[in-house]
């Protein structure tokens, strides 16, 4: 019996759950605090306390989840799938198991969506990286971006540090 499919659903599951903690994370914070109102705080990021930060997307962790069902999987320039990936293909087809359709191209994708400022970069944002808008991966949490990154490597995690951000989106 072959344990692959096994493991990459579990991982899976795994980054789904870390991923929803981390998504529920500033609730914990912030219940009982007593602190009273931010208005006006460095917390707030207004000086009215009414700056709206972008909710995390529930389809964004699901997806997550599903792109992580493709780790070990080879890159390959134009690969849409099942066999092999390229960033964009991979992004796509992520959402697309959730219900969200997004556009092919990394160019394309970093048009879509709900613009994400950095500070409220989630679990499941879309990640447009380069100064030129040339790869594309779903933020994973904990300085990571899950994406297929290049010739020999394969599909899964890379540090976001290594890379230039061009755009956060949200689907």
């Amino acid at each position: 019996m072959n344990r692959k499919p096994l493991r990459r659903i579990a991982f899976g599951l795994l980054i789904a759950t870390a991923a929803t903690l981390l998504l529920a994370g500033p609730a914990w914070s912030d219940t009982g605090s007593g602190t009273g109102s931010a208005t006006g705080s460095a917390e707030s990021l207004s000086a009215s306390g009414s700056a709206a930060i972008p909710l995390p997307s529930t389809h964004g962790v699901g997806a997550l989840a599903a792109a992580t069902s493709q780790t070990g999987k080879p890159y390959e320039w134009g690969g849409t799938g099942p066999f092999t990936w390229d960033c964009s293909g991979l992004v796509q087809w992520a959402f697309r198991q959730v219900g969200v359709n997004i556009p092919r191209t990394t160019w394309e994708q970093a048009k879509a969506g709900a613009n994400v400022p950095l500070f409220a970069l989630s679990p499941g944002d879309v990640v447009v990286l380069n100064t030129d808008a040339s790869h594309v991966g779903i933020y994973a949490g904990f300085g990571q971006i899950f994406n297929a990154y290049d010739w020999g490597h394969p599909v899964g995690l890379s540090p976001l540090r290594e890379f230039d951000i061009y755009t956060i989106r949200r689907f």
